[in-house]
């Protein structure tokens, strides 16, 4: 029986992606390993494997296609013995894309908001397209892992009303798992109450376009990056308490210890130094090792626990063309400035050639961003789910300053760190950032 190729999963917010370029024909032979297509994501570039020998039978998502489902059949692997007559009509296709609105088009009522999906394993989130009815044969059986079953019974949990977000709507341990703790789509039961209306979401395309002049825009799809980026970040603010607190910090002598340890790189045979330290490799040991002294604040929100961290994974905001990426320095705290400055380095040039791997992106319990070297002196950064604080860092500047009766000027940058209030509170977050002022203040305190 002919073998389905679909489109995989590669991490675990996805849900669609682009088949970028294929690296096999139809009639050609493979074996398990080969690889057979590239999948474009949001994030990255990422080869796809064959899992099964054969020969390729049919190819039914053409080269450079876009919004290609999770899970959509992408291919058709032939078995020995079997030929192109054995497949059958696609199971799915290619979605295709939608028709260019008409010229100031008449304002439609706004519509509902796509549901927010929460992957219980990991805390990420990702839009999704509509809540799935939990798939059922023809005999009205809902499809389950046996584990799900089992998992769901001893939770008095109704599989009916659970939706799968297995193959073909296949229920799942996750999905049991989510809906114990309230996080799943679900089906509503029978006469139950029709569910409260969902937030607004501003205004439609349409509705927007119909504002201006035809001709005094020019209208640009948003890829794959910048629609995740939009969702993240407006659940974010929605579902997500933030708070702020902001201080200044005196970095005359983080400023004198960076030059005098590029000072002392050595020298290559084109003169270039060995390495070069940013103030940002400051700010990353420095959090790094305040999260571990303030264990309590190295924290994020999962639902009806707190996961409090062992290690300090620090993700690190970078921007790219047309979004923004936040690579993870994991155990930042164990690391040498050199270490997380050439980590850093090589995470930020990957980030913008779209080759980084899942890991290299996920998990961590805090960020950086820091908009210093644009001359910002203060901001506030956006939560990052499902980290728990994210430190916002503004430009060095001097500074006057009083000290003891006199009048002095210093260099001085003011930090401001958001927290998620369910998992850090407000006197937590002041202790953190207090710990990290003093580190940072005091950079030879890091190696303490």
């Amino acid at each position: 029986m002919p073998i389905d190729i679909t489109m995989p999963a590669l991490s675990p917010t996805m849900e669609e992606g682009k088949l970028a370029k294929w690296h096999v024909k139809e009639g050609d032979s493979v074996s398990s390993g080969d690889v057979i297509a590239e999948i474009e994501t949001d994030k990255a570039t990422m080869e796809v494997e064959a899992v099964d020998e054969g020969k390729i039978g049919k190819i039914l998502v053409a080269e450079g296609s876009e919004n290609v489902k999770v899970n959509a059949v992408i291919a058709v692997l032939l078995q020995e013995g079997e030929d192109a007559g054995s497949i059958g009509a696609p199971k799915a296709e290619a979605p295709k894309a939608p028709p260019a609105p008409a010229a100031a088009p008449e304002a439609p009522k706004a519509a509902a908001p796509a549901p927010i999906a929460t992957n219980s394993n990991t805390g990420s989130s990702a839009p999704a397209a509509a809540a799935k009815a939990p798939a059922k044969s023809e005999g009205g059986r809902v499809f389950a892992s046996p584990l799900a079953k089992r998992l769901a019974k001893e939770a008095g949990i109704d599989l009916s009303t659970v939706a799968g977000s297995g193959p073909k709507g296949r229920v799942v341990k996750s999905d049991v798992e989510a809906a114990k703790s309230g996080k799943g789509f679900s089906k509503p039961a029978a006469g139950a109450p029709a569910a409260a209306a969902a937030p607004a979401t501003g205004m439609s395309k349409n509705q927007v376009m119909a504002l201006y002049e035809e001709g005094s825009y020019e209208v640009v799809p948003n890829d794959g990056m910048r629609k995740v980026v939009a969702a993240r970040l407006t659940e974010s603010k929605q579902t997500v308490p933030h708070f702020y607190l902001t201080l200044d910090c005196k970095i005359d002598a983080l400023m004198a210890a960076r030059e005098q340890i590029n000072a002392a790189a050595p020298k290559g045979k084109d003169g270039k130094p060995g390495y070069k330290l940013s103030v940002n490799d400051f700010v990353m040991k420095a959090w790094a090792v305040a999260l571990q002294r303030v264990p309590a604040a190295n924290a994020t929100w999962a639902g009806d626990s707190i996961l409090y961290h062992k290690r300090s994974d620090v993700a690190v905001a970078v921007s790219v063309p047309g979004g923004l990426f936040t690579p993870v320095v994991k155990s930042a705290d164990t690391k040498t400035l050199r270490e997380i400055s050439e980590e850093v380095k090589d995470l930020a040039t990957r980030a913008k050639s779209k080759k980084l791997a899942p890991h290299e992106y996920q998990g961590g319990s805090s960020s950086v961003s820091n908009l210093g070297m644009f001359g910002i002196k203060h901001f506030a950064a956006v939560i990052n789910p499902p980290h728990g604080t994210i430190l916002a860092v503004g430009a060095g500047e001097e500074r006057v300053y009083p000290e003891n009766g006199q009048i002095k000027i210093g260099q001085f940058m003011t930090v401001t760190l958001s927290c998620d209030h369910r998992a850090v509170d407000g006197a937590l977050g002041a202790e953190l950032l207090g710990v990290f002022k003093g580190l940072i203040e005091n950079p030879v305190m890091m190696l303490a």
